[in-house]
């Protein structure tokens, strides 16, 4: 990942009708605890409010210079049930790499109803998944395609009843790339739910996924005593904000976990109005979405444009005004 960019880029909430928000129990923030520093640890530069316009009032940035993000938390996982009551419950065994309820599942499908009926499920360039169960179930289930057919040049994004899930396969025919990242995985360390499985055992469950950036099969992030600082996760965020400049899409979806979300995106925005700050840092609920777009102030990018258009073309003055400008000179 690259480093530096943080510092030149700001959050900006996307009001559409791809905003969606669930009602379900919202998981509590971790509590902090000491850990070494991870290994994708970058210098990740402050927000300044010092080029800033703060005057109220509309902004304008070049198109080729932001990308639209889609965050969207995991439906509501085995985990949640009790953990939401009592957050003691995280610490147990039982719910290592925790999948989703049936309850979770109807929460895919409604966002899955939602993502189609406000075109969003057409414009996604990829979807990037933090690899643990409930986030690869909810990715698949909302972005994926339609009913799967064995076809032998087509693989499917899940198989039939993955992860103990009821649900038959689902194709990955017409469906956007789906990419897993380790760098939005959950608070590390300590809660069995937020421990994931061996890659060569997501391969089977999720054989259309592309698991190619995770380079140990098995999970050597996750420590059974020692749990992330909450500074560490927000840190690991900023590094992820990094590399998807790194990336050619612009619209992206990004399925990942509460406290993941929550300690990130407050490290972002300080130098905005307290409500702009409030909306982009809130608590997610189980399987909301919510749209923004990510502007690199600094121009020093190297996409160019795929829609401005030079003009003068063929080249000479225009007229009048061009015309007489020139004479005047």
């Amino acid at each position: 990942m690259t480093s530096g960019l943080i510092g030149r880029i700001i959050f900006i909430p996307f009001s559409s009708t791809s905003s969606y928000s669930s009602s379900s129990p919202r998981r509590p923030a971790p509590a902090r605890a000491p850990s070494p520093a991870p290994p994708w640890s970058v210098r990740c530069l402050s927000l300044s409010g010092g080029d800033m316009d703060n005057k109220p009032g509309p902004t304008l940035f070049p198109l080729h210079r932001c990308k639209t993000i889609h965050l969207v938390r995991h439906a509501q996982g085995i985990h949640n049930v009790d953990g939401d009551k009592n957050y003691k419950a995280y610490m147990s065994p039982e719910y290592f790499d925790a999948h989703l309820t049936q309850l979770g599942w109807q929460q895919v499908d409604n966002l899955r109803k939602h993502v189609h009926q406000s075109g969003l499920s057409k414009r996604i360039d990829l979807v990037i998944t933090s690899p643990l169960l409930r986030t690869m179930q909810t990715a698949v289930g909302v972005f994926g395609g339609e009913g799967y057919t064995d076809r032998m040049d087509i693989l499917p994004l899940m198989t039939a009843n993955a992860g103990n899930s009821f649900r038959g396969a689902i194709s990955s025919l017409d469906s956007p790339p789906f990419l897993a990242v380790e760098a939005c995985r959950e608070h590390l360390g300590v809660h069995p739910c937020d421990r994931r499985r061996n890659i060569s055992d997501y391969h089977y469950l999720f054989p259309a996924i592309d698991f190619s950036l995770i380079e140990s099969d098995e999970d050597i992030l996750w420590k059974a005593d020692v749990r992330e600082t909450t500074q560490e996760v927000a840190a690991r965020g900023l590094a992820f904000l990094d590399w998807l400049w790194t990336r050619k899409e612009k619209e992206i979806a990004i399925v990942t976990h509460s406290g993941f979300l929550f300690h990130t995106l407050s490290a972002l925005g300080n130098e905005y109005h307290p409500s702009m700050k409030q909306e982009i840092s809130k608590h997610f609920a189980n399987c909301e979405l919510r749209s923004m777009v990510i502007v690199d102030r600094s121009m020093i990018g190297s996409d160019t444009s795929a829609t401005n258009y030079p003009g003068k073309i063929p080249s000479g003055l225009d007229t009048p005004s061009a015309a007489e400008n020139h004479k005047k000179k």
